[in-house]
């Protein structure tokens, strides 16, 4: 336990660098100002203005970090331990953000600072020169505890200070109450109660966690962990570990973190701007398909299926079915003649053009062109003594001919312009192109499960999230649209007149350049709906439920090949899930082999809960170790198997007992997919607030009663968790009297390991043979 001559030492030091972090923002606050009210006389004043306005409010960014913590650690150094040899044993207080005072001395060291390191990754026996490392919890700038951990030099003794206990643990840890083997502070701070997003994941780190934030940039890392072990604090972790090492190349390329669903992204994203990062992309895969709204959900059995990376080569060749030659003569009014558009002409062109390089809508306009080209050098064969200047005639009669109606509606019956939207929507509404397209790849059980009938307009369709990856994998094959046209800006010249923009430099001379671009005619930087936006890292969460189809989404983003690839493959709950890691890899193809990495221990989910979810966990994935916990709850699991009659009073009465045992944290009820609304109507009967966090009219995750799909419950936490008949959620994917599925056992698993406190199940249906 802590003194309070510590806490009060600390809370000193706390007080001094909130004072000194407002005058940082004050100097912020006045730069900002100061440029907001400056003169500008030309475009020098302008860049001038530009710069100091961008770097005040990037700053203000960077320096709101609103109610959390200021800093959680101290590192103490000894003499000549500190790595820079000056013999000082210097300390160190760790923190979200780098905090100076007036004089510039520095106060707080941002955790990304190498310097940090040690205070993740010292251990007893690699001290890595630390005599001591302090753990601080501060709740609402009041420091509430600290914890110490002492470390032996190189001749095994340890620096206390003078009332301490002198006994050390093998691991040279103080036993006495100075430490306890470890970080007690951290194993606190994962007992609090759930707050409805992700809690300041920055103390939490460890360090086989902190060896994985700190690789290299280039290359692929991928992380196995099971429930509880932080992948998601390492994903995110990660990203701004790298932004901020490698700041000048990430903010021009860009950070992606994708998510599984719509529900984790809201639970995770105000992570990155605590740890002093923002202006990160996050999405899910179907999110990163623009203009497609996903509001349906195909069966398991359709999405297995559209998952499948055998669809790329079915829209592959359904799009080669859509460029086909004219089978009769078309004629086209041309002045006074006729101009004869001839099958034979038509197949010539299209073969020719199925040779050349590009994507289907650019070589369209090659097909145009071509064919309206021969059109109207036989028309001026036939006219020449009418003609002017040859080449003028010959290309002034192609526009002509391009223009017609009866040349364009020909043009479209031979190679139609198209989006990707209207080559899905063709190819799973026309029984006789999926039979084509889908020719010794697709059964003919799977051809007419893929069928569905066509609607009159695109706007009527109910996408799902199997269609957006289907759409995306479109657009790669027919391209663009359309081109991007100049958007002429009102110029105003003479005021870039006289400036020399190469005397500018660095930031200063990008300045230049926009303010320069900003005043010029432009084009119009929006991107067609078929052109992607790419970026230098990705961080991909809960992964192995990625299918094949989604992971070429995700591969069209990689700019670089840098990627951080967090999951557990005990968790694969989609019907399209990879087999392993292997098969996903192979989808992705990194460009250099991946560093793989095992999470092994488990801070967030208690022993207790882990334990009863062991045998689910062996009989849905055999191969795979449970990670070993570091907490325990106190309380066992509880389960309630009562007769059907007796099922709502049973859930109503354990869902209270959760309730006032957790208060003030948060509670989910999980269930089949198909439940959740008789769930939450069942509870609110019973006079309890429960929500569907779905519901955009709700409070989502921060509500204290949620109820949960055990299909969507990856990657979230509570303070415990009731689970509602685990037999229908084991037996998800099972045809007929089948019994569990390994998918259906996976998602049980999820289900069971979403508390970080209590865990109970409530059933009036036969219980799943691992839970008897």
């Amino acid at each position: 336990m802590a003194h309070e001559r510590e806490i009060a030492e600390e809370q000193e030091f706390l007080d001094l660098a909130l004072g000194a972090l407002d005058h940082m923002r004050q100097g912020a606050r006045s730069l900002r100002d100061s440029a907001a009210v400056a003169n500008m006389r030309g475009a020098g004043d302008l860049v001038e203005r530009d710069v100091v306005m961008g770097t005040a409010l990037q700053r203000l960014d960077q320096l709101a970090i609103g109610d959390q913590s200021l800093f959680f650690g101290r590192i103490d150094y000894q003499a000549n331990g500190n790595g820079n040899g000056n013999g000082h044993g210097d300390t160190y207080h760790v923190g979200r953000l780098a905090v100076s005072d007036e004089a510039l001395n520095p106060l707080v060291i941002d955790w990304r600072a190498p310097v940090a390191a040690a205070f993740y990754r010292a251990t007893g026996v690699e001290s890595l020169g630390l005599s001591r490392r302090r753990h601080v919890a501060i709740r609402a700038n009041e420091v509430l505890g600290v914890e110490d951990e002492y470390f032996a030099d190189a001749n095994g003794e340890l620096d206390l200070p003078e009332d301490a206990v002198r006994s050390a643990t093998e691991e040279g840890l103080i036993e006495g109450g100075l430490a306890l083997g470890g970080p007690g502070a951290l194993l606190a701070a994962l007992g609090r109660a759930r707050t409805g997003r992700m809690g300041d994941i920055i103390a939490t780190i460890q360090g086989e966690q902190d060896e994985i934030i700190r690789s290299p940039l280039a290359g692929v890392v991928l992380v196995q962990g099971g429930p509880g072990t932080g992948k998601t604090a390492v994903a995110l972790h990660r990203a701004a570990y790298l932004l901020f090492t490698h700041r000048a190349t990430l903010e021009r390329q860009g950070v992606l973190v994708v998510g599984p669903n719509p529900l984790f992204l809201n639970y995770i994203e105000n992570v990155l701007p605590s740890l002093g990062e923002s202006g990160v992309t996050l999405s899910t895969i179907a999110g990163l398909v623009t203009n497609v709204e996903v509001t349906a959900v195909d069966s398991e059995e359709v999405d297995e299926l559209k998952g499948d990376r055998r669809m790329a080569k079915v829209l592959a060749r359904a799009l080669a079915t859509r460029e086909r030659p004219l089978r009769h003569d078309v004629e086209i009014p041309v002045g006074r003649a006729i101009a004869v558009l001839r099958a034979g002409y038509t197949k010539e062109a299209v073969e020719r053009a199925r040779r050349r390089p590009g994507n289907h809508n650019q070589r369209r306009s090659a097909v145009g062109r071509e064919l309206a080209t021969r059109l109207a050098h036989e028309y001026h064969e036939r006219f020449a003594h009418e003609a002017l200047e040859e080449t003028n005639a010959v290309g002034e009669l192609a526009d002509l001919i391009r223009a017609t109606p009866q040349f364009k509606e020909a043009l479209q019956r031979i190679w139609p312009r198209l989006s990707g939207q209207e080559l899905l929507h063709d190819l799973l509404g026309a029984p006789a192109l999926l039979k084509a397209a889908g020719k010794d790849l697709l059964s003919e059980h799977e051809i007419e499960v893929l069928f569905r009938p066509r609607f009159q307009s695109l706007d009527e369709i109910a996408w799902t999230k199997a269609d957006a990856a289907l759409i995306d994998e479109a657009r790669v094959l027919v391209g663009p649209r359309r081109r991007p046209r100049p958007l002429p800006k009102p110029e105003e010249p003479g005021l870039l007149a006289g400036v020399d923009l190469d005397a500018y430099s660095g930031s200063h001379r990008a300045a230049a350049l926009r303010e320069a671009q900003r005043l010029a005619v432009v084009q119009s930087q929006e991107l067609d709906e078929a052109e992607f936006v790419t970026y230098g890292h990705i961080a991909v969460d809960e992964a192995q439920d990625l299918s094949p189809m989604e992971l070429r989404v995700l591969k069209r983003r990689d700019l670089t090949g840098s990627m951080t690839i967090v999951g557990d493959m005990a968790q694969a709950t989609t019907a399209s899930s990879a087999s392993s890691w292997d098969a996903l890899l192979e989808t992705l193809t990194p460009r250099r082999p991946p560093k793989r990495v095992d999470l092994t221990v488990s801070y967030r989910t208690p022993e207790e809960v882990l334990n009863f979810s062991a045998a689910t966990l062996v009989a849905a994935a055999p191969d795979l170790v449970p990670p070993r916990p570091v907490r325990r709850a106190g309380t066992q699991p509880i389960v309630k198997l009562v007769r059907p009659e007796e099922f709502a009073h049973a859930l109503l009465d354990v869902t209270r007992s959760e309730i006032d045992a957790v208060a003030p944290g948060r509670v989910a009820v999980i269930v089949a997919g198909a439940r959740v609304d008789e769930m939450v109507a069942t509870l609110r009967a019973g006079g309890l607030e429960a929500v569907d966090p779905r519901d955009q009219d709700s409070k989502g995750l921060a509500a204290d009663l949620v109820v949960l799909a055990a299909e969507g419950a990856n990657g979230l936490e509570f303070d415990a968790v009731v689970v509602v008949e685990p037999g229908q959620i084991a037996n998800r994917g099972a045809r007929g009297a089948e019994g569990p599925t390994p998918r259906g056992l996976r998602t049980l698993y999820v289900a069971m390991t979403r508390p970080t406190r209590r865990l109970a199940v409530v059933a009036c249906q036969e219980l799943p043979s691992t839970l008897r």
